[in-house]
Parts: C-alpha cells; structure tokens; sequence
C-alpha cells in the first residue's frame, strides 16, 4: 500500500510567517564561543545550530 504525502497548509503558512520574523540572536562572539564548545564535545546538532544562527547573523536566509 502507497503512502501519499497529505499537505499541510499550515507547515507553509508558518514558514513564510517565520520568514518574516526577526530574531533577536546573541552576540558573535558568544554564538562562535557555542560553536566551538559543541564541536569540543562532539555535539553535532549543537554545531549545525550555532554554524546557521552565525550565517543567519551575517545576513545569510536559506529555506
């Protein structure tokens, strides 16, 4: 039996809604201070975490 994926209206209305927002992120120095932490004790999705909040800061959006 097929599986067929049932959109969700609301998955992209928030999305485009978060777009919109402006996130009040930490400091640089305290978001590298993070990145480097998680990467000394091997946190991973830590890492990812605090790589995007950096280029998000620097004023890269990605989807």
């Amino acid at each position: 039996m097929k599986r067929w994926p049932i959109p969700r209206p609301t998955e992209h209305a928030a999305l485009r809604a978060l777009d919109h927002v402006r996130l009040v992120l930490p400091s640089q120095p305290v978001l590298f201070a993070g990145l480097v932490t998680a990467q000394a004790v091997g946190d991973q999705h830590g890492a990812n975490l605090f790589a995007h909040a950096i280029a998000r800061q620097g004023g890269e959006v990605g989807e």
